[in-house]
């Protein structure tokens, strides 16, 4: 269930933290090979939801070290419709990698969160396209219904809230926040 949908914590003045770059340290720290940039594809096996688990709880102990709030962003930035197909994943298996994404963060939020640091989860969304090299000038409306699929997944798998990054256009972002009023 979503803990904090209708009163975010950190918007009441409370300090929070989030990670930083869960794509690019895979990348290019540990040197993992992400298809697409897609760090939703380790979560199709064990040993790649135990690297994201491990990632995401070296952040957590640095807010709870210092007691702060944490915003817990979702592997499932590239999890959308066209980087899924791009990557052979059907829709019904990218609704499970999405879910599966906040699974695990409500995991880690059941283990980590107290009251001194509370945990904030939030479903990532990104680009359709590359999000540094638009090539696609999506209506405000194309965006919407591009983006909604996966908003209404991540809704009822219980996040708190929907963080969109690396957006190209104004109309894809406008899209993104419709959608996700409708969701």
């Amino acid at each position: 269930m979503a803990k904090y949908r209708h009163q975010l914590p950190q918007l009441c003045n409370e300090l929070f933290i989030t990670d930083g770059g869960l794509e690019t340290t895979l990348v290019f720290q540990d040197e993992r090979e992400l298809p697409c940039f897609a760090a939703f594809d380790l979560l199709k096996d064990e040993s790649g939801y135990a690297r994201l688990r491990a990632y995401f709880e070296d952040y957590i102990k640095l807010a709870k070290q210092h007691n702060l709030g944490f915003v817990l962003e979702s592997a499932t930035w590239r999890a959308s419709t066209d980087w899924g197909t791009q990557l052979g994943y059907s829709q019904k298996e990218l609704d499970q990698l999405n879910h599966r994404a906040i699974e695990l963060l409500h995991e880690l939020r059941d283990e980590y969160e107290n009251d001194q640091a509370p945990i904030v989860i939030s479903g990532c969304i990104g680009p359709r396209g590359d999000g540094y090299a638009p090539d696609q000038n999506m209506t405000v409306e194309e965006a919407a219904g591009y983006h909604l699929p996966q908003i209404k997944t991540l809704g009822e798998a219980a996040v708190d809230m929907v963080s969109a990054f690396t957006i190209p256009t104004v109309d894809e972002a406008i899209g993104m926040v419709q959608a996700a009023q409708t969701a």
